[in-house]
């Protein structure tokens, strides 16, 4: 049976900060909380060092780690020093009891149901950094019956599309959404995969992007271009988008009616992009939050992302 890890079991957020105001379900003197909303999995990363010897043996670097769209959003928010949680569901077993804990330790607080058997994606890196995955979410997609006290204190909620399609999840990220609205908090979406658009359909997908409401819409060049392009992402109605473009400039629409460049920050080698999507919405979200405009959010959306390429280029 699923079970939600009690609050008294939950590690506080970190970075928590004075703030002047206190919007509906804020707690005044503390900082509010950026939720992210999907999935928390076993990330196995193969950077392959050789071309691929197909029926035989390959040399390659494989690392286990914590993954997941919005587990790494939320992580990234917590890097920023912001109170940050995630939301979702994590199997009942060992791989889950190690995710939920590496959440803590970087400072998220996890508010997950437990049951049912942990996902794993294996993400094949190639010798450009660009990414390949094989995905078994397991019991990502089982998360049902919400709670509104999991919104308690937040001012945005992101939810990656992957949330937005399939099994229960899709029926509990409708209805947060909709109490995140409720509430005055920002919510942001981002598109996730050109492979899930293809797989719901360019139309079907952005019919639910534009009735779901967002404030704000992320895609990468080839997510956009599967959705029917840029200018696409701005007939849904969101007030920003962006356009996300690897080391160019990402595109940004905001409230001007025009599309602005956002020139990305140099990172001197890039081994692997994993996360550094992500690490631009919690940048770029974070920012939105502090009410800064969407280009200087987006600014600060390229530094977080850089300094994860940066980090796993290291490492």
């Amino acid at each position: 049976m699923a079970q939600l890890v009690p609050s008294d079991d939950i590690a506080p957020a970190v970075g928590a900060r004075p703030i002047r105001d206190a919007s509906p379900g804020h707690t005044v003197g503390v900082a509010p909380v950026i939720a992210a909303l999907g999935d928390l999995i076993e990330d196995i990363a193969v950077r392959l060092v050789e071309r691929v010897h197909v029926a035989s043996d390959t040399a390659a670097v494989i690392r286990r780690r914590r993954g997941g769209s919005a587990a790494n959003m939320a992580a990234a928010v917590a890097h920023l020093g912001r109170p940050s949680r995630f939301i979702g569901q994590v199997g009942d077993d060992p791989v889950g009891d190690m995710l939920v804990a590496e959440l803590r330790r970087v400072g998220v607080e996890p508010v997950v149901r437990r049951g049912g058997r942990s996902g794993t994606i294996v993400v094949l890196v190639d010798e450009d950094g660009e990414r390949t995955m094989l995905t078994d979410r397991g019991c990502c997609a089982d998360l049902a019956e919400p709670e509104p006290s999991w919104l308690d204190g937040i001012a945005a909620l992101h939810v990656p599309a992957y949330s937005l399609v399939g099994g229960p999840l899709a029926s509990t990220a409708a209805t947060m959404i909709g109490w995140a609205h409720d509430r005055g908090a920002l919510v942001s979406i981002d598109v996730s995969s050109a492979a899930l658009v293809d797989a719901v359909g360019p139309h079907e997908l952005g019919a639910l992007l534009s009735a779901l409401a967002p404030d704000l819409v992320l895609a990468n060049e080839l997510e956009a271009a599967h959705l029917g392009g840029p200018d696409r992402l701005v007939e849904l109605g969101a007030r920003t988008c962006v356009v996300k473009r690897g080391a160019e400039p990402a595109l940004v629409h905001g409230r001007g009616g025009t599309w602005v460049p956002v020139a990305a920050r140099p990172v001197a080698m890039v081994r692997d992009t994993t996360g550094a999507g992500d690490a631009f919405a919690a940048g770029m979200v974070a920012a939105l939050v502090d009410g800064l405009d969407p280009v200087a959010a987006a600014d600060r959306g390229h530094a977080a992302a850089a300094e994860v390429l940066a980090r796993l280029a290291d490492g």
